[in-house]
């Protein structure tokens, strides 16, 4: 099927809080704030683990990569979403669009896989302590965090392209702050069965397997964990995963209630629940990065000591 794109649809129109205007100056000021947050607490949390050598491990090395993906994925969505904020209506070029879904599903679906990965260092690191220098070397660590971004970069490509061989006809407008490949697939003027089809095994591969292996992983975990005689080093064990257990119950229910929950069959009601994912989408997309540093510095000793000695060595270098 040939490419008919570019005769078709030039441009697409983000609705976003168009039809409630009282709205927009609030989510605005909202969504900036939890941006610059965003920068912010990745940045310190990426400049922390990069400075300090003794963060320099397997467990540390996957959380500064899940801090410069969740700077990446919102840095590739948000300046687009307050655009939306302030036009009534968002014009988007057609190849525009697609390189913003791009780049938003690739960051997606890495950190999915990333999640995993995250897992299984945590489940070497509380179920066989002895070995973990061992299996955990760099020649290990870093693979599988390199995987995890082409994983989810080639599924992107995958995702992507098939959306580029889609006709759109007249109805160009998106009921989204961002082009969004569920709500660009809803206007295609052409079978998207193959579209779906590839979704769900999109679905399978960096949605359903990370969270089994995520599963299975915390599953052995917690019976390692209770087999520990006292009371202290039980806790010890289980504060070296809570930070990124928490990460996955976050990430997970807010991204399979966006793309997991049945969709509603009638007309009415449409506009609103249009809307209503919009708005859960926004939050998986600014929230849950926004979260992740706050859950591993207030979680984690380590790091909370490391930025305080970050900061502290800059509030004496600025008093000098």
């Amino acid at each position: 099927m040939g490419r008919t794109n570019d005769s078709v649809l030039r441009e697409f129109v983000l609705t976003g809080l168009s039809a409630h205007p009282e709205l927009q100056t609030v989510f605005f000021v909202l969504v900036l704030c939890m941006y610059l947050m965003i920068l912010l607490g990745n940045g310190v949390l990426i400049s922390v683990i990069i400075c300090y050598s003794h963060l320099h491990t397997p467990m540390y090395f996957f959380l500064c990569n899940l801090s410069f993906l969740d700077i990446c994925y919102t840095s590739s969505s948000v300046p687009l979403i307050l655009d939306s904020f302030l036009t009534v209506r968002k014009r988007v070029s057609f190849s525009g669009c697609m390189v913003q879904m791009f780049l938003s599903f690739a960051m997606g679906a890495t950190e999915c896989v990333l999640l995993g990965m995250m897992a299984l260092d945590r489940y070497v690191a509380i179920c066989y302590p002895l070995r973990y220098p061992v299996i955990m070397r760099k020649g290990a660590y870093v693979p599988m965090a390199a995987g995890s971004w082409v994983a989810g970069i080639v599924d992107s490509v995958v995702q992507t392209s098939l959306a580029l061989q889609l006709p759109f006809c007249a109805d160009n407008v998106i009921n989204h702050f961002v082009c969004e490949i569920l709500a660009i697939l809803k206007l295609a003027c052409a079978d998207i069965s193959i579209n779906v089809i590839s979704m769900a095994g999109s679905n399978l591969i960096v949605l359903v397997i990370p969270l089994l292996v995520i599963s299975i992983s915390y599953i052995f975990i917690v019976a390692t964990i209770l087999r520990i005689p006292s009371t202290e080093g039980k806790r010890k064990a289980f504060s070296t995963c809570s930070a990124h257990l928490t990460v996955v119950i976050v990430f997970f229910v807010t991204i399979f209630f966006m793309y997991a929950k049945p969709k509603s069959k009638s007309s009415a009601g449409t506009d609103n629940q249009d809307i209503i994912e919009a708005l859960i989408s926004l939050l998986y997309g600014v929230m849950t990065p926004m979260l992740n540093p706050l859950i591993y510095s207030l979680r984690n000793k380590d790091v909370k000591i490391a930025v305080r000695n970050m900061l502290g060595r800059k509030n004496f270098s600025d008093g000098i």
